[in-house]
């Protein structure tokens, strides 16, 4: 059986090749890496426990035009053949700087929401003082959020008094809003005091520096700051103002498809390097005369989190394909994007978890990696929406996806350096449920000879039999949010198998990594249905097909072998510099 090299799945800082993007990207994602490197973990960790604001990161990013190359859509570039905003090269960014550690991430995935109306926007004032700023290496913020409403933007408590000039002031609070400490521009959303309903709503950029502009805090401990400020009788000029009615709400809404897209890839880049302090520590243990990896619960932990791991990836830049390639005609991004957000947030934080089984106290120690992953990963589920509000959205996509036949082109891989200017351009964000999708079976006809694959095939096709011959009731598709939930759980694993065989496919995965990935999703399909099953509105129809939704992954000694090869050919393969 073929044994691919294990250390060529996972982001390694050491060998990490960048070859499929242009000179500078290259430069700029090494210049990155070392910059982390030459820090040391030491540093890193003592400055998270410090909650100390990481200045010096800015600068770098500042010093590098980073923000200004990977951020800036070529429309605003002013001709700077490096500047483009595209997709691929910021999912591979998102990886490693979560790799590195969520809080440096998290400077760079607020000033992208902060940059979203902006770039949505056709004021042209607003677009040329935002590409000047990110030269100048400014960062950005999103004012959505707020104490006594979150992100319901339905009730914002910011409010817009028209003012003579044909501007406003601007009176309230906003919370949880990342880089509010020193935003070059927030981008604010409120609604007009005289006017009700949608057509009042405004999106504006505020100054952080303005007297107007009142920080309060940072709501969080930690290196980010998570701000809480007021704007009192903030001067909105009429060049502030980016969108008005529901053109501002729209902004809101498609700012969050873009920034939630990133989610899954920071995810990624923190489990990976969980993977590789665990590996190292449990490789390298020796107990009761047996290296902890020969254990055989650790080699079922290890290979279980590998293999999540290598599903993860493969979704994700299947996913790219899809985003890179939507159109208003071709909205299929927004079934795929949610699933970046949740699915894969949700595993990185299970693999972590997985991972604290073998680690164990060394993953407590404060000059690991690990510790400060473990007790911060479960927070991207959380942001952008939280898990629940996106399975709740998959769910309006399930008919068509399910049952969907439309003609529609399969996307050939998106490696090309381009401009992805759809993204801010994205258009009304009703019309969800009647969004057009092919036929999934053939992804699985395939992959048809692939035991698992096979076995996970007839627990997709079960689902139809579900919402054919056990539908959901009046009162659970009204109401019964908690059952819908497990619903969703169960759909969202089929579009995550298809993108994950269309991937595996263009990599050239080898078959027994693609088996013991299904391997894992016919046990999770499994326990989704006995969940369901277990539901207090459970049917007696749908409790008999959750049991007959069950099954057990075929077992193949081979290919468990193989990847645990791989896991364990991991050992050493990197460990961050001091």
């Amino acid at each position: 059986m073929e044994a691919a090299t294990a250390t060529a799945r996972l982001l390694n800082p050491h060998t990490y090749d960048a070859s499929e993007f242009d000179e500078a990207t290259r430069r700029l994602f090494r210049a990155t890496i070392d910059w982390f490197e030459t820090k040391g973990k030491q540093r890193i960790a003592d400055e998270i426990h410090s909650d100390e604001w990481y200045g010096d990161f800015i600068d770098f990013l500042a010093r590098e035009r980073a923000f200004a190359t990977l951020l800036t859509p070529r429309r605003d570039a002013s001709d700077d053949p490096d500047k483009r905003w595209d997709t691929r090269r910021n999912a591979a960014f998102n990886e490693i700087l979560g790799f590195y550690g969520l809080p440096y991430w998290y400077a760079w995935q607020v000033t992208i929401l902060g940059l979203g109306p902006i770039w949505q926007s056709d004021n042209d004032a607003a677009r040329t003082r935002a590409a000047e700023l990110l030269e100048q290496g400014s960062i950005f913020a999103f004012g959505l959020s707020e104490r006594d409403h979150g992100a319901d933007i339905y009730s914002t408590d910011m409010v817009l008094t028209p003012t003579d000039d044909g501007g406003f002031t601007a009176s309230g609070g906003k919370y949880y809003i990342g880089n509010g400490n020193l935003a070059g521009m927030v981008s604010v959303f409120g609604r007009r005091a005289d006017v009700e309903g949608p057509d009042g709503y405004v999106f504006f950029a505020a100054d952080s520096s303005r007297a107007a502009y009142k920080l309060v805090k940072n709501v969080v401990r930690g290196q980010m700051y998570v701000s809480a400020f007021d704007l009192e009788c903030y001067p909105v000029r009429p060049e502030d103002v980016l969108h008005t009615g529901v053109e501002a709400f729209e902004a809101a809404l498609n700012t969050i498809n873009v920034g939630k897209f990133n989610l899954g890839f920071c995810s990624i880049g923190m489990a990976e390097h969980c993977f590789y302090e665990t590996i190292n520590q449990a490789h390298s243990r020796v107990l009761f005369g047996k290296r902890v990896t020969e254990f055989g619960q650790v080699r079922r932990i290890l290979s279980e989190a590998y293999v999540r791991l290598l599903a993860a990836k493969l979704y994700g830049s299947r996913a790219v394909d899809y985003v890179r390639t939507a159109t208003r005609e071709d909205r299929r991004y927004l079934l795929y994007t949610p699933i970046n957000k949740m699915q894969v947030t949700t595993e990185g934080e299970r693999i972590v978890r997985l991972l604290a089984e073998v680690i164990s106290a060394k993953g407590f120690e404060r000059d690991s990696y690990f510790e400060s992953a473990k007790n911060i990963i479960d927070g991207l589920p959380k942001l952008e929406g939280t898990v629940h509000v996106n399975r709740a959205l998959t769910l309006k996509f399930m008919p068509q996806y399910m049952f969907g036949q439309a003609d529609l082109p399969i996307p050939e891989p998106q490696h090309q350096p381009g401009d992805d200017a759809f993204l801010f351009d994205q258009g009304p964000t009703r019309g969800l449920s009647k969004i057009q999708f092919g036929d999934w079976r053939p992804a699985y006809a395939e992959a048809a000879g692939i035991a698992n694959v096979a076995l996970f095939t007839e627990q997709a096709e079960e689902l139809i039999r579900l919402v054919s011959e056990a539908p959901l009731t009046p009162e659970q598709m009204k109401d019964d949010l908690d059952f819908q939930q497990s619903l969703a759980q169960l759909f969202t694993l089929v579009p995550y198998g298809q993108l994950i065989l269309e991937q595996a496919r263009i990599e050239d995965t080898p078959e027994h990594v693609v088996d013991a990935i299904f391997a894992v999703l016919v046990r999770d399909f499994s326990a989704y249905a006995i969940e369901l099953h277990g539901k207090e509105s459970s049917t007696p129809e749908q409790q008999a097909w959750a049991l007959a939704a069950v099954r057990k992954p075929v077992i193949d000694a081979e290919g468990s072998a193989a990847i645990y090869e791989e896991v364990t050919g991991l050992a050493g393969a990197f460990e961050m510099a001091g």
